[in-house]
């Protein structure tokens, strides 16, 4: 089974690609959202987190978000040795994942495909983009965020053209109209070479 990455800066719209290939019966895995499934359910993890960021990474059962972002916004070496905690626990999870999957290929969505190497396991990649000033805006009105934030999370991404000159397609997510019609068009030619 063939892997596709889907992956884009904060506010692209990544999340939007995804379920437009989801209606076309392509098995979708939202990387941050089984990472965070992932930081609730697993002991091992919920211990992990509790040691590197102390009791306050957790309220009862629930991940204390607002208090690991603001630990993390602080101090960008947490981040770092968060990922390297989450990031393997997912990776596993995804080939477990993989392996109950029947289709021509798999697509895997993550917003840092290329910060975290995750790329080299991918035999194609879609990078979706939008202008800066869009995906800020989206932003805040989705998270209900500050434009400061939003721009901090930006420069910790890797910027479009960079991302660009390692994907296989870029999907320009403006218009969603424009949008399905080149989601529907990559489908097409990953179902015919991959």
């Amino acid at each position: 089974m063939k892997i596709v990455g889907l992956t884009g800066g904060i506010g692209s719209g990544k999340t939007t690609v995804a379920k437009m290939f989801k209606a076309l019966n392509v098995p979708i895995y939202i990387a941050d959202d089984e990472a965070k499934a992932l930081m609730k359910r697993s002991k091992v993890l919920i211990r992990q987190l509790k040691a590197l960021f102390g009791e306050e990474a957790y309220i009862g059962n629930e991940l204390n978000r607002a208090f690991l972002a603001n630990a993390i916004f602080n101090d960008k070496t947490l981040l770092e040795k968060m990922n390297a905690i989450v990031h393997p626990k997912v990776a596993r999870h995804f080939k477990r994942w993989v392996a109950k999957q029947n289709a021509h290929y798999v697509i895997k969505e993550v917003a840092i495909l290329f910060e975290n190497g995750s790329y080299k396991n991918c035999d194609a990649i879609i990078t979706v983009t939008a202008p800066k000033e869009v995906r800020i805006k989206r932003v805040i009105n989705r998270d209900n965020s500050n434009k400061e934030k939003v721009e901090a999370i930006i420069k910790n991404q890797w910027p479009d053209a960079k991302k660009i000159e390692k994907s296989h397609f870029v999907i320009e997510n403006i218009d969603l109209k424009a949008t399905k019609t080149q989601v529907a068009k990559i489908h097409n030619i990953l179902i015919e070479n991959l």
